[in-house]
């Protein structure tokens, strides 16, 4: 008996895990998709970014927004291929374990991650996928301009959306 409520209790972990990371891919890849002009580029502001601070209060996430980011580039209008495809999930995973373990200290701080994830790994690559001939000034500028725009979703959205999930509980709900 014990045994069954126990397999029941670790069954109903799972499927929360999969409901909520099902959810959270869903909504990036949407919210990417049909704001397409300001999610993709050297200068971008995805909007579904914000959603990177679910790793402040549950680890667990990481694999819906990396599902996300990667459907999201898979389904790019200006196809980058694989560069873009890996790179941008390597820089999600990456900012999303450094946003779990920052934001464990310091809620408020777990933003940094994804600000830095993205400008330096992403804002890295893409003037070569972009450009004929790139310069050491376009690749920083395109870093720039990619951490800015993480930033600033991540300011205007992301904090409210941190300030929310921590005083409403909702943080209890996560898997």
């Amino acid at each position: 008996m014990a045994r069954s409520i126990s397999q029941q209790k670790r069954n109903k972990g799972l499927i929360r895990f999969i409901v909520f990371n099902g959810i959270a891919a869903a909504l990036y890849i949407v919210l990417t998709y049909f704001l397409a002009p300001i999610s993709y580029g050297p200068v971008q502001a995805r909007i579904s970014e914000a959603m990177t601070v679910f790793p402040i209060f549950s680890s667990r996430m990481i694999p819906g927004l990396a599902v996300g980011c990667l459907v999201s580039n898979l389904i790019n209008p200006d196809s980058l291929g694989p560069v873009d495809i890996i790179g941008g999930t390597l820089a999600t995973i990456i900012a999303g374990i450094f946003s779990a373990v920052i934001g464990k200290k310091n809620m408020w701080l777990g933003i940094i991650p994804p600000v830095i994830s993205n400008g330096i790994i992403v804002g890295g690559y893409l003037p070569f996928l972009l450009f004929d001939t790139v310069t050491w000034q376009e690749v920083l500028l395109t870093m720039l301009t990619v951490a800015a725009g993480e930033a600033a979703v991540l300011i205007v959205l992301g904090l409210p959306l941190v300030a929310v999930i921590g005083k409403t509980g909702l943080k209890n709900k996560l898997p």
